[in-house]
């Protein structure tokens, strides 16, 4: 059986080197940074600016995971998901510098969740929470606030089962 690297790749443009991966991750941060300052400084907590019919800008505070989850645990879920978020971006780091130069669509969704995971980390770390503050929704219906870290971890995501359906695809094709 093979394995996801020595499956073929088409031939095209591949990163020079590893390290563009982590620039990569290094803008989300920024954006990520940037964003949650401006939302900081222009927003009132819980107070929804209507941007579009289905969007709003709303400053919220995160203190749990994805959706909220544990939010309410009593504050031992701080440091839980500081060591998580730890261990997870220090296994991406490790996994990203390994990674074989042809695999450039892993690579790309490795560092968005990198960079994705370390903006809501530095959160976590100086504040105790996750600043929140996009809100998208449909008439009564709200999504959970999220932010630049959260889109990035979900783009980085979804090329990540893009890159494994199209190796299935491939292997079916070839075999």
């Amino acid at each position: 059986m093979e394995s996801q690297s020595e499956v073929k790749r088409p031939a095209g443009f591949f990163p020079p080197f590893p390290w563009v991966w982590l620039f990569v991750s290094a803008v989300i941060i920024v954006l990520d940074w940037h964003t949650k300052q401006m939302a900081t400084a222009a927003l009132e907590l819980y107070r929804p600016i209507e941007v579009f019919s289905w969007l709003n800008m709303t400053l919220a505070h995160n203190y749990g995971a994805a959706f909220s989850f544990l939010s309410d645990a009593g504050g031992w879920q701080r440091w839980f998901f500081i060591i998580l978020a730890s261990g997870v971006s220090l296994a991406l780091l490790v996994w990203l510098l390994r990674l074989p130069r042809n695999e450039w669509l892993t690579g790309l969704g490795l560092s968005l969740i990198l960079g994705g995971a370390i903006g809501n980390l530095v959160d976590r770390i100086q504040l105790g929470y996750v600043v929140d503050f996009i809100d998208v929704y449909y008439k009564n219906w709200h999504y959970p606030a999220f932010n630049v870290a959260d889109s990035a971890i979900t783009c980085g995501v979804i090329l990540l089962l893009l890159d494994v359906l199209l190796i299935s695809r491939r292997k079916a094709a070839e075999g």
